[in-house]
């Protein structure tokens, strides 16, 4: 009876566990920050890449910034 009570105590003192928790929400918080700035990213690329298509198919001062003349 007196193994199961150290047992049990041991267990409850164990930190080990909480350190596996921690990292797990660190890694999810910094996942997170990265999807979020994908989402951010995404539509300021999209119109940037869009606008040298523009300027690729169709060169001119006003399409292109004075890189056409």
């Amino acid at each position: 009876m007196n193994k199961v009570f150290l047992a049990i105590r041991s267990f409850l003192r164990d930190e080990e566990g909480v350190t596996i928790i921690e990292y797990a929400l660190i890694a999810a918080l910094i996942a997170l920050g990265i999807v979020a700035a994908a989402l951010v990213l995404r539509s300021a690329l999209d119109t940037q890449f869009r606008a040298i298509a523009t300027c690729i198919q169709t060169p001119t001062v006003a399409n292109c910034g004075g890189a056409g003349s």
